[in-house]
């Protein structure tokens, strides 16, 4: 017998789950169309209105192709590093607050949970480039965990002075605490670092060394096809979405906008639209009205899961940005500028930016020194 709870807790995923594969499919899209006017190209726009349909249609065609495997490969291993990289990386889906109250598991220790998710994503792509027994797989899969390992140290180093300031590991707690001010305007150079961090930690250009086509044809996914490959894809872009979710939650409020400036700017349009010799009572009703509007409950949390979206949407379009702007750089220059220029710049402020908070006195309360 299946008991109430349980259902929930499945709806609750789909949920979730469901609307971040639809988003990777569109980011995908929105991926071609901005590359391709900054290329002055066209990009997709066939299939669907605008080419909105063409990552449906990319799907349909890996399903349906026929699947290939190498014969010397160890079979089991072989699928099982794509399924344990997409899992992963959706995982980290489930601490995310989407709103006040809108999440599905509001743990306690929910950024060191996503840290942990992220890292075991890598067992994944290791295994997958191992047991396809090819050469350039192998290598790739080398690349991408050196890459992995080293950059998550920098990211993890960056999100340690964010928890300084918050006293917590809770994603609410961190994001309520930004009401004052965000934590973008303080600790711009942390982000700015954590950023970078970010495009190499999901293996983006100009650090897509592990899938550098010039040398290692396709780095660890050279021998996968059909739908094992959707799965590296579907990985790579939830992880891109996951970690610009998690970068406006840490350093932009998450989904912290002030509904009272909104209401403000209601008022400035009504003076307009209303003559001002008109009769106050009706500007009343009518402020009253929009004002129920905007405070109802579902409305106000579509509003909230508005603002989280659409900071989301802006660092998703820097990193395609960044894709389209700068030259892939060799591997040996990636590592070391992880570990000669980005770690001794960050340690530099996790020393200095402790300094600074103890000096002034404004440690959180259930913050222990």
């Amino acid at each position: 017998m299946i008991y109430i709870p349980t259902i929930i807790s499945i709806i609750e995923t789909l949920l979730v789950i469901v609307p971040a594969l639809l988003i990777v499919a569109f980011v995908t899209i929105a991926e071609r169309k901005t590359m391709a006017s900054m290329q002055r190209r066209l990009g997709p726009n066939i299939v669907g209105y605008y080419g909105l349909l063409q990552a449906f249609a990319d799907a349909l065609k890996l399903l349906l192709k026929e699947y290939v495997s190498p014969n010397q490969a160890n079979i089991v291993l072989f699928f099982l590093g794509p399924v344990i990289t997409l899992i992963f990386s959706l995982l980290g889906y489930a601490v995310i607050p989407y709103g006040p109250g809108l999440f599905v598991s509001d743990l306690s220790l929910g950024i060191l949970y996503t840290l942990a998710v992220s890292s075991l994503a890598t067992y994944g792509i290791l295994l997958a480039g191992w047991s396809a027994n090819s050469k350039y797989a192998f290598l790739g899969s080398l690349r991408s965990t050196a890459q992995l390992i080293s950059y998550e140290l920098i990211l993890s180093s960056a999100i340690l002075l964010v928890i300084l300031l918050t006293g917590s590991l809770n994603f609410t707690i961190n994001i309520e605490t930004q009401k004052i001010i965000f934590f973008l305007i303080p600790l711009l150079p942390i982000f700015i670092i954590f950023f970078i961090g970010s495009i190499a930690e999901t293996n983006r250009a100009p650090f897509d060394l592990a899938e550098a086509e010039s040398e290692l044809v396709s780095g660890f996914m050279t021998e996968h096809a059909s739908v094992i490959f959707v799965f590296f894809f579907l990985a790579e872009y939830a992880s891109i979405v996951l970690i610009c979710i998690l970068a406006s939650i840490l350093f932009m409020g998450g989904y912290l906008l002030d509904i009272s400036s909104f209401i403000y700017i209601f008022q400035y349009l009504l003076n307009i639209v209303y003559d001002f010799n008109s009769s106050n009572e009706l500007k009343s009703d009518t402020m009253l009205y929009i004002f129920n509007i905007i405070t109802d409950p579902i409305l106000e949390g579509i509003f909230y899961g508005l603002c989280l979206a659409i900071k989301a949407c802006i660092l998703i379009f820097v990193f395609i940005w960044a894709r389209a702007s700068f030259p892939r750089i060799r591997f040996d220059q990636l590592m070391s500028f992880c570990w000669t220029i980005l770690l001794p710049i960050v340690i530099a402020f996790i020393v200095l930016i402790p300094c600074i908070v103890y000096t002034l006195d404004v440690l959180p309360s259930n913050t222990i020194f």
